[in-house]
Formats: C-alpha cells, sequence, structure tokens
C-alpha cells in the first residue's frame, strides 16, 4: 500500500452493476452509475473496511453473491472492467430529459440482484455507496478552464482554442464547459440517494451501526454542499435538487436563487460538521475523504461566497437591464455567514489538529507524492491507469520534454508574467508557486523566460517515480489547506468587525512568517485598518494559494474582477515595456545548465546572475566562455511557452480580450443544457 485512501476500488466498469439488482428506480440508477464512474477511486485501505490487503473477501459474506463477486476481483486483481455508454444517467442527473427517454431507460435489463434497498442494509455496503459520491466532486475544467484568466494564471493555447476563450472570458453559448455541471449534478443525486436510504438505515439500527452511520451521512451532506456552492461558484442560479429524482414530480427544473442554495450549502455543511468525526478520531485517516476538520474549512469557503457579490438579475422577467453585481440584499444575513465562516474556521484552529508545514515546498513535495501531512484538509484521490482523469501535473504543471527521464509533460497553463514580481524578496512561495526552468531532452534544466514560466506546485521532477502515464501522474487535488483556513479567518474576522483584531493579525501573520522562514524581519506591518488588511488578505490569497483554482471566483466575491484584471494586464504592458515598477527587470540572465539526474528532485529553482540592460556581443561570448547560456527573459527562447514578451504581441493584446464587467462573472449556460432541460427554456443568462 502506498498510503491510506479513502477511495478503496481501483476499478472502472462493471463492478457496481453488483450492487443493485435493477436500474428501474432512481436510487437504483444512482448507484448503478456509482460503479461507472467510480474511475477516481484508488485502492484498498485497512481503516475504511476494518481489512487489510487481501482481506477484502472479509467485506461480504460470500464471493459467490455478485457483490461478493464484485469485491472479490477488486481485491485480487483490480482487473479494469469495460466502459457502458452513459449517456441516458448523465442527463437523468442533471434532473433535465424527456419522459420517453426516461421511460427507454428504464425498460434497460437488470445487471444484478441485488437492489438500492441491500446495499443499504449493512453499513459495509452503504460505505461504498458513500465512497461512490466522491468521484464527481471535482472536474479538470475547474483548475482547467475555469482556473485560468487571473491574475497569476493564464492560457498558453491558441486564441481560437476554447480553453483560451473561456480563460479570456470570450463566452458563447456553445463554448461553455458542461463536463464539471454534468458530473457535479451526478454528484448530487447519488448524496441525495444516499442522504435518504442512510437516514431510513438509521432507524432501528443498532447505537454502534447510528454512529458510524452518522459519519457516513456527514460525508454526503458535505459533498452535496460542496458540489452545489461549486456549481454556484461559475453558474449562479442553477437547479437546486434535494431529494432523489425517483422522489421528483418532474423530470425538469429550474433555476432558483443562488442565495436561497448557498443557505441550503450552509445547512449542509452545518450538518456535516456535526455528524462527521475529528481527524484525530482515526476514523478517516487520510484527507480524500471529509473529516470535522475539512467540513468546517469547506463551510467557511461557502459562507465567504454566499456573502460575497456576484452577478445577479431579476428571477422574473430576465431583462438585461436587471443585471448587477451586488452582494445579497439582507446585510442582517450578510453578517450571520461571516460569523459563521470566522466560527467554522476557529474550530479547526483552536482544535489543534492541523498546522502549516514548516517549509512551503514540502506541502507540495508530499502532495505529488501521496504523502498525507498536518496542513492538508481535503484532496481528490488520484490513483492508478482508471483513476487519474484531471492530467494534474500534466496540463498544470512544468515543461518536460517526452524523451526525458520525466516523460513529457505539455502545459497548457502558465503564470502570468507580472505574477514573479508581485512576490517580495526572500518568500520562498514565489519559487515554489512559479517553475523557472523546462527539462529538455537530454534532461537539462533550461531556465525559463518570463513568458515561459510554469506552474511549479504539481512538479514532474519532485515525484519519486513518473505514474501511470504521462498525463496520469497520481496526483492528488489540494481542495483545501490550513493556509487556506487561516486568512479565510483573518478575512472573516475583518469583515465582522469592520477591523481585523488580534486574531486576525495573528492568523495573516502566520501564513506570513512561513513564507519567510519565519523571518518576521521580513515580513512587513501587518496592517490594523479595515481597507489595508482586507488589500493584504486579497494580496495574500494570490501569493499563497496561487494554481489552487480560487483566485478566479475570489475575484468575482471580492467584486473586483474586472478592476484586478484590467490593471493586471496594464501591468504586463508595462513589463512588456520595461517601464514603471518594471523598469529594473532583467534583461537578460545567464546560468548553468545543469543535467537532472534523479526523481524527488531537491532543486526548486534554477539560479542565475541578473543583468538589467542589454549585453554587447563581446559581454555574451565572454559569459559563454566561462560556461554560462545567456537568456533575453523578454524574447522567446523558451521551450514551454515561445512567445515573445513585447506590447505590440497578439497574445498581449489578446489577453482578456472579452472582459466586460457585470457580464462576464457568471458564465451563461451551454445551450446544450437548455435543449435537454426544457425547465430552464427562457433562462438563460440575460446578456447571452
Amino acid at each position: 500500500m502506498k498510503r491510506p485512501c479513502q477511495s478503496n476500488f481501483d476499478t472502472q466498469g462493471d463492478d457496481y452493476f453488483s450492487m443493485v439488482s435493477s436500474p428501474e428506480t432512481s436510487s437504483g440508477q444512482a448507484i448503478w452509475q456509482m460503479k461507472t464512474n467510480y474511475n477516481h477511486m484508488k485502492r484498498p485501505y485497512q481503516s475504511d473496511f476494518n481489512t487489510q490487503g487481501n482481506d477484502y473477501s472479509s467485506m461480504v459474506s460470500s464471493p459467490e453473491t455478485s457483490l461478493g463477486q464484485a469485491i472479490w476481483q477488486i481485491k485480487t486483481n483490480y482487473k479494469q472492467m469495460k466502459k457502458i455508454n452513459i449517456s441516458y444517467i448523465m442527463i437523468l442527473l442533471l434532473l433535465s430529459f424527456t419522459l420517453s427517454s426516461c421511460e427507454d431507460w428504464l425498460d434497460m435489463p437488470s445487471e444484478s440482484k441485488f437492489d438500492s434497498s441491500s446495499v443499504f442494509e449493512s453499513v459495509s455496503r452503504a460505505e461504498m455507496a458513500v465512497l461512490a459520491c466522491y468521484p464527481n466532486t471535482f472536474n479538470r475544467e475547474l483548475y482547467y478552464q475555469l482556473g485560468m484568466g487571473t491574475d497569476e494564471c493564464i492560457s498558453s493555447e491558441g486564441d481560437t482554442n476554447s480553453k483560451n476563450q473561456i480563460g479570456n472570458y470570450v463566452y458563447t453559448t456553445s463554448n461553455i464547459p458542461s463536463s464539471t455541471y454534468t458530473a457535479l449534478y451526478a454528484g448530487i443525486e447519488y448524496a441525495n440517494v444516499c442522504i435518504k436510504k442512510l437516514t431510513a438505515m438509521r432507524e432501528g439500527s443498532s447505537v454502534a451501526d447510528q454512529k458510524n452511520i452518522d459519519y457516513l451521512l456527514g460525508e454526503v451532506y458535505a459533498i452535496r454542499g460542496m458540489n452545489l456552492m461549486n456549481i454556484v461558484r461559475f453558474f449562479g442560479d442553477v437547479p437546486y435538487p434535494t431529494k432523489p429524482v425517483e422522489d421528483m414530480d418532474t423530470f425538469t427544473s429550474s433555476r432558483v436563487s443562488r442565495d436561497t442554495i448557498m443557505d441550503g450549502v450552509i445547512s449542509d455543511l452545518q450538518k456535516a460538521a456535526e455528524l462527521l468525526p475529528w481527524k484525530s478520531q482515526g476514523v478517516y485517516p487520510t484527507p480524500e475523504r471529509f473529516s470535522k476538520n475539512a467540513a468546517y474549512g469547506i463551510l467557511a469557503r461557502a459562507a465567504l461566497y454566499g456573502a460575497g457579490y456576484s452577478l445577479r438579475w431579476d428571477l422574473e422577467s430576465y431583462s438585461s437591464g436587471s443585471v448587477t453585481l451586488a452582494q445579497r440584499a439582507d446585510v442582517e444575513r450578510i453578517n450571520e455567514l461571516y460569523k459563521i465562516a470566522s466560527e467554522a474556521c476557529y474550530e479547526v484552529i483552536q482544535k489543534g489538529e492541523n498546522e502549516l508545514e514548516n517549509n512551503y515546498a514540502d506541502v507540495f513535495r508530499d502532495l505529488v507524492n501521496g504523502r498525507y501531512n498536518s496542513e492538508s484538509l481535503l484532496e481528490i484521490g488520484q490513483y492508478g491507469s482508471n483513476v487519474n482523469g484531471y492530467s494534474i501535473g500534466y496540463t498544470n504543471g512544468i515543461y518536460s520534454h517526452p524523451n526525458s527521464m520525466y516523460s513529457k509533460v505539455k502545459p497548457a497553463m502558465h503564470a502570468i508574467p507580472t505574477y514573479w514580481f508581485d512576490f517580495n524578496d526572500g518568500d520562498t512561495r514565489r519559487d515554489v508557486t512559479i517553475c523557472n526552468y523546462d527539462i529538455n531532452s537530454d534532461d537539462e534544466r533550461k531556465l525559463s523566460t518570463y513568458a515561459g514560466c510554469t506552474i511549479g506546485k504539481f512538479r514532474v521532477d519532485w515525484k519519486a517515480e513518473i505514474g501511470v502515464a504521462v498525463n496520469k501522474r497520481d496526483i492528488n487535488w489540494p481542495m483545501l489547506r490550513y493556509a487556506d483556513v487561516l486568512l479565510m479567518y483573518a478575512e472573516a474576522e475583518n469583515e465582522l468587525h469592520s477591523s481585523p483584531g488580534t486574531e486576525a493579525e495573528k492568523a495573516l501573520k502566520a501564513v506570513r512568517m512561513r513564507a519567510f522562514n519565519n523571518d518576521e524581519s521580513k515580513i512587513g506591518d501587518i496592517p490594523s485598518t479595515y481597507n489595508e488588511f482586507k488589500k493584504a488578505i486579497i494580496n495574500e490569497r494570490k501569493l499563497e494559494l496561487g494554481f489552487e483554482s480560487l483566485r478566479r471566483t475570489d475575484l468575482i466575491r471580492w467584486g473586483i474582477l474586472f478592476e484586478t484584471l484590467t490593471e493586471t494586464k496594464q501591468n504586463l504592458i508595462k513589463l512588456a515595456n520595461h517601464t514603471g515598477s518594471y523598469h529594473d527587470a532583467d534583461m537578460y540572465r545567464a546560468y548553468n545548465s545543469i543535467k537532472a539526474t534523479e526523481f524527488e528532485d531537491p532543486l526548486v529553482a534554477v539560479n542565475y546572475l541578473s543583468y538589467k540592460n542589454e549585453l554587447s556581443d563581446t559581454e555574451i561570448a565572454d559569459l559563454k566562455t566561462q560556461g554560462y547560456t545567456v537568456l533575453d527573459m523578454f524574447g522567446n527562447d523558451d521551450l514551454s511557452n515561445s512567445k515573445t514578451l513585447n506590447a505590440d504581441e497578439i497574445w498581449i493584446e489578446s489577453l482578456f480580450r472579452g472582459l466586460e464587467k457585470n457580464k462576464v462573472e457568471l458564465l451563461p449556460l451551454n445551450q446544450n443544457m437548455i435543449d435537454v432541460n426544457s425547465g430552464l427554456e427562457g433562462q438563460q443568462h440575460p446578456l447571452y
């Protein structure tokens, strides 16, 4: 075993057919679908089912039963199963297909002798159903298309590429990514099934079983709440299913106010925090499953989104004139939400089970190698040939040549050149977050230009091995870190009291102290007034949480997306022109090209000599005779992104080209979403 994990099975195909006798009820369909999308789950871990290694047969009474055969198959060879066509179930889980298509689905034959009621007859089987919810809590689009277009991260693909378009706010009703929407709603349906069945199962159970059922209920409440929050982050008012499809009167659904949804999200996460065990109780010794710690952290995140700005319009008229960027109208509720966020963070802080890692780099060295540390509260598991669908470390990694010892990595996302300059001297996070080198075919580390710097948190040369494939690197997604909890606490306290106060200042200081290796002389003053402290939080979240898919919607909930990105583009032009605060940016850098020779490479950044002015041919020749490679930092000599940093370049002119205030803060619905759900007809984003 490599590490403990919530993802107990390395399976993709037909195993979960054995969980139900028939897909002829919605709950059966949901659990049937659980098996098809169980491809994020990893490997067995003894604590999850009180079993170890090859003892998975103890999870069932006999391998002769269908469920037993499925798990027996899993524990012996983890054989890869065949895929099935899931188009109908995806439409179902969007709650938006026609009755005729539903009837076609219901005519499908039984695949197993277990129905959903028998799945929920025992805690161990119910736990499998709960685990099957986790694959639909995340999607690559969340960090890819929807993670770009910020003051830290931009697309390096062509302007006609749909990912580039979304990253530059060029929205149409045909290019909007929909797989996240689909996956998260699938997870919500699974959670709704589990909530219904577990609640019924709890009645009449033993005290011991009730406790374990409560833990499982806590997980699915947390999953439902987190999924709904993430849909609202990008789409605003959306359908709001709170019960299984089988209990609904109609298969269509319309938009519901995001305030109503977010209040429901808060309620779900509060229930989860009440029911779940603390990490220290050892029930789930892995951050790949929700704990009370994680539920409180996600609750705080949801509360801040609920209190913040969002694009809004009249849900009766859908008038374009009603579109506005605003907080909810209920000021009292806004304050309540800040209080909820503050108290949730405080619960985690005062419990003392989580802490910042001493070394910022170790947070991500542990992450890419599957080692859990006390800073990680929640991760999305990725492991094995069937559970690596997010391409973490490939799409958002450093550049590595296909013939290098680390094999191919071709990032489609890059650091915006100005981001490097946002870090103060001595901030250890800069060279971890932004990788300043590529790896060529000879395993040499080549220094990157300003335009060529890549995302450094998920780098493959820090791993102990290549992984399953070049785009399946066994790297988890960091959904929640303790540093985020500290910053959310500081932010909520400042909002709640209109000034930071001692505890908020202490939380911000802790994050900055770690960044500067506990050298207090370098962290600067911690502001004590509301406005200055808020500015400090906005900046600190950029530096601490860069490339973790939070920045875009952070800027929106603060109501400053347009202003921030407009200033960022202006700064990029200043850098390209070598003016303003960038007048002394290095024109050239000289470095020794050293070969990488090992996995878990200890190197963080390539060292270099700085030259602020143009170098003459003689000076360049002299440096080369000393063994240095000379790089024009504004040139296009870069392996990963050969773009010149010149203000007249098309890629700079087209950056954020679709940005419009009071329009792009929410995505329109993809027309396909409306086509399969008549309840959304006439409910498109009014400006699209």
